[in-house]
């Protein structure tokens, strides 16, 4: 692949890739709104991270506006894509429920049809393990049914995934989706725990556990992911010759489409992470338990086993690493290291 256009590019998957296909001098059209749903100056501290590596070019753009978005894709003729923009947050759909439509939505329609006007040869695209909803089945595999999200979030994500099948079926356009699990560490989201819990411990404030601790989530360590990305992007699906409508697997198809799970393969509780992060920080943290809330699942627990048959990949990274580079990464953009 010599040239990707990344959306997102300013979050923090999405950075994490850019850099990365960058370092292997692949050219990269990096997209993003810079939307200030957290902290636009983190965006913008990514950025500049990569504004003046060879190879790279940013757009500053909203994939929800279709005309814009038409044009961007006919000026930039890149070869394939990455789709990491949307809005992210389960608890935040339940506040601006339409924010989703517009950019998980409209604009996961708006990139499809990019991609199938430019002939773009592999569409990758993040879907959520939040899809999983009120299944009980564990560990979550992508042959199980999807049908019952308990978040608008997850409802979007799944529509993702169904938009991108109609369209490999309709258009022969090759896409993947990848349903991430928890992703966390350096750069990584102030919205999500790892950082939450980092900021207060070392404030001394109190960490809000929800469901009293016990809730327990599948922490996936971002060079893992982009280990995944890379290697899923070199790799167009073709159709599945055993595929079989009688008896349909969820994860493929007779369209060039495909499903993957990308998570750690081992839950760990919320309490725990907060045990390995006061093991880090050298600090004891207070632990306040609250009440499970609206939209949220008890765990997350991810079958990898078609990601390690298809890709030969396995997560490298455990949690005690992984949140060691995350603090020492959080110490060192925070000013926190004297």
């Amino acid at each position: 692949m010599a040239r990707i256009m990344v959306t997102g590019t300013a979050g923090f998957i999405g950075f994490h890739l850019t850099r990365r296909l960058l370092e292997q001098s692949v050219e990269v059209v990096g997209v993003d709104s810079l939307n200030s749903y957290y902290d636009v100056q983190l965006k913008k501290d990514r950025l500049a991270q990569l504004q003046d590596c060879p190879g790279y070019q940013f757009v500053h753009q909203d994939i929800s506006h279709q005309v814009e978005t038409a044009q961007l894709f006919q000026d930039q003729s890149c070869d394939a894509v990455v789709h990491l923009a949307a809005q992210a947050g389960v608890r935040y759909s339940l506040e601006n429920p339409h924010a989703y439509l517009d950019a998980n939505l409209s604009g996961f329609l708006n990139v499809l049809e990019g991609c199938r006007q430019t002939q773009v040869s592999h569409l990758v695209y993040a879907s959520s393990s939040s899809v999983y909803g009120a299944s009980q089945r564990k560990p979550f595999s992508v042959q199980d049914p999807v049908g019952h999200p308990v978040s608008l979030y997850a409802a979007t994500k799944r529509a993702n995934e169904l938009m991108a099948h109609s369209y490999s079926h309709l258009y022969n356009l090759p896409t993947t989706g990848l349903r991430l699990f928890t992703v966390y560490g350096p750069w990584g989201r102030p919205d999500m725990a790892m950082s939450l819990f980092t900021k207060a411990i070392l404030a001394g404030e109190p960490v809000r556990l929800f469901n009293e601790g016990q809730m327990r989530r599948d922490f996936t360590y971002i060079d893992d992911v982009v280990t995944v990305l890379l290697r899923v992007l070199d790799r167009p699906p073709t159709a599945d010759p055993d595929w079989s409508g009688d008896d349909p697997d969820q994860a493929t198809s007779a369209a060039p489409y495909r499903i993957y799970n990308v998570g750690n393969h081992a839950p760990v509780s919320l309490d725990q992470l907060v045990t390995t992060l006061e093991t880090v920080l050298g600090k004891n943290a207070a632990r306040e338990l609250v009440e499970m809330q609206s939209g949220d699942v008890l765990e997350t627990f991810s079958d990898i086993s078609r990601l390690v048959a298809d890709f030969d990949f396995r997560p490298a990274t455990s949690l005690q690493a992984g949140v060691e580079q995350f603090v020492q990464w959080y110490r060192g953009y925070h000013g926190l290291n004297d």
